[in-house]
């Protein structure tokens, strides 16, 4: 089994100073279960080249945070990540997409990261995001036409704890509401930043990213074990 990690190369906010990206702790906590049970995996990103890291997430009290970034090899491929047209879905059965704010900038309206979600779901493969990264699903269409969301139940980052983050007038949209827009069953833990996943099927989603690691030991065990 191989997967695709997807993540952001957007580090700008409209009108803050402070950079956003990737939340560290969404790719590191998903990669270190998936390195122990020795599953191989590639990084892309819209652009290819450098994910750059949200200033936020770089809590490197964080154990796994620190193990990752300061691992070289690591470091090289957020620097050097691939682009969707180095990418044959048919080789991965499953593809997870990280968060972060940027995400909100560039994974909805990419084209390329869309035909391979639906050709990775349509091939009994599973499609797992986590926070912001939720927003890849919102277009993604299956060669019925339908949305892949559609009448799915999920998660992503809430309203709420979009709140709680000072970001509501700083995000492109909701993304809780433009869930429920395009057809998903949205749901969400009641305490704000706590791991909590929904799983419809081939689909898992994680709220925020303390549910990063849940998310991957749930795959695991779809995947590997079953």
């Amino acid at each position: 089994m191989k997967a695709l990690i997807v993540c952001t190369n957007h580090d700008t906010f409209p009108t803050k100073a402070t950079k956003t990206g990737l939340w560290l702790s969404e790719l590191t906590h998903f990669c270190q279960i998936l390195d122990k049970q020795r599953i191989d995996y590639d990084l892309v990103s819209p652009l290819g080249g450098v994910i750059p890291i949200d200033e936020r997430s770089l809590d490197l009290k964080d154990e796994v945070n620190h193990k990752y970034y300061e691992d070289a090899v690591f470091r090289l491929h957020l620097e050097n990540s691939l682009k969707p047209a180095d990418i044959d879905p048919n080789n991965y059965r499953l593809i997870y997409f990280t968060g972060g704010h940027g995400t909100m900038w560039d994974f909805p309206d990419n084209v390329d990261l869309q035909k391979i979600t639906a050709t990775i779901y349509e091939n009994r493969g599973t499609v797992a995001a986590v926070g912001h990264g939720v927003c890849a699903l919102l277009n993604v269409r299956l060669s019925d036409g339908k949305r892949l969301i559609d009448d799915k139940y999920l998660t992503a980052f809430s309203n709420v704890e979009e709140t709680l983050s000072s970001m509501t007038s700083e995000v492109p949209f909701s993304l809780e509401d433009r869930l429920r827009e395009y057809g998903a069953h949205f749901t969400k833990t009641r305490i704000p930043f706590t791991q909590y996943i929904e799983m419809d099927e081939r689909l898992v989603t994680g709220q925020n990213p303390a549910s990063a690691k849940k998310i991957a030991k749930k795959l695991i065990e779809e995947l590997i074990e079953k």
